[in-house]
């Protein structure tokens, strides 16, 4: 049996900039096995949409809430909607 697929819309406030919480974040993905994207916003957060196993999905959020190593992150928030089908994990600029 397969495990139930998740689509996750993430926002990442803090030190999240300049940081290298983008590329960290693919490779993070990518070792889930996770698909989708991270951007950075004008604001000063970091936006991201995971797809994925439910599990690996838990996961990397879980990981945002650290995220890079000289990231300072004070907020993570979540919503959840039906996967959509993205193929790969891009930083999209």
């Amino acid at each position: 049996m397969s495990e139930t697929r998740t689509r996750a819309h993430v926002f990442v406030s803090g030190t999240v900039q300049g940081v290298f919480y983008r590329a960290s974040t693919r490779d993070a993905a990518r070792e889930r096995g996770v698909r989708g994207w991270v951007r950075n916003l004008d604001d000063g957060r970091v936006e991201a949409v995971f797809e994925g196993p439910e599990s690996a999905v838990d996961s990397l959020i879980e990981w945002c809430h650290t995220g890079s190593p000289d990231a300072s992150v004070s907020d993570v928030s979540v919503s959840y909607t039906e996967p959509e089908g993205i193929d790969g994990f891009h930083i999209r600029r």
